[in-house]
């Protein structure tokens, strides 16, 4: 078994660099089946790019692990996270790089939404505590900008600053192939219209109608909770700034601040 955060670098002739991280107790043939996996896929595009990957442990036996992978070509970073039972998360993890990939190439239309290969993370719970604080130099971009980074990084919800606006914002998935944006006040599109032009996937861009609700930090985290949701965009009481609070895998939470 590996300890807690021990990382293995891979180095070869014929591959490229590929660094893995472990954390918990790990299984060498996790580690194994992540170096080849994650290798194939890369061979599969031609990339000789260095990728890193995170495998992490559960903490009970009847809790799933945790995979991420980052690979970046081209200037353009892409990563992917998923979770499954012991050796099949590294599994599912290629598979859905593999898709990533390919659709960043064109050659692959996203699926619909709610994702089935991600597990579900809205939850009523007790008031979970924020263990990571994520502060963040927001990209200003466009709403259709800000969803090709929302698929290329494999995120439920994607925090910037909305070019036409100058409000902080966020885009999300939404049922069944589509994207939402959610600004801080404004509720409707340039002209009036509640949708925005397609993405560059073709999928529509509707305009949430409601503005991001006000709360102080630890007020977010009792409604994100309590609601049982798996993300919340707020405007924080004291910065006036868009914030994301989200539930991590594990069930605490994270939020993103703008720096």
């Amino acid at each position: 078994m590996y300890s807690l955060s021990s990382t293995q670098h891979w180095t070869t002739a014929a591959d490229p660099e590929l660094a893995v991280t472990t954390r918990g107790e790990v299984p060498a043939q996790d580690v194994t089946r992540a170096v080849r996996a994650i290798t194939r896929v890369m061979r599969r595009h031609h990339l000789d790019s260095p990728a890193r990957v995170r495998v992490t442990a559960p903490r009970g036996s009847d809790e799933p692990t945790l995979v991420q992978a980052n690979i970046r070509t081209n200037d353009t970073l892409t990563r992917v996270q998923v979770t499954g039972p012991g050796g099949f998360a590294v599994t599912f993890a290629a598979e859905r790089l593999d898709r990533q990939l390919a659709r960043r190439a064109g050659k692959e239309a996203r699926g619909a939404w709610p994702d089935p290969a991600r597990r579900p993370l809205a939850q009523v719970t007790e008031t979970r505590p924020i263990i990571r604080r994520k502060d963040c130099a927001l990209m200003t971009g466009t709403p259709l900008e800000a969803s090709t980074v929302l698929d290329a990084m494999d995120y439920d919800a994607y925090l910037f600053t909305d070019a036409d606006t100058g409000e902080d914002a966020i885009v999300t998935w939404a049922d069944p192939h589509g994207v939402s944006l959610a600004r801080q006040h404004r509720t409707v599109a340039a002209g009036g219209s509640a949708h925005l032009p397609l993405t560059a996937s073709a999928m529509p861009v509707r305009v949430v109608q409601d503005a991001a609700p006000v709360y102080a930090e630890d007020e977010a985290s009792d409604v994100l909770c309590r609601g049982g949701l798996p993300y919340l965009f707020f405007t924080d009481s004291h910065t006036g700034r868009g914030n994301l609070l989200y539930r991590r895998y594990d069930g605490d939470l994270t939020i993103v601040v703008p720096s």
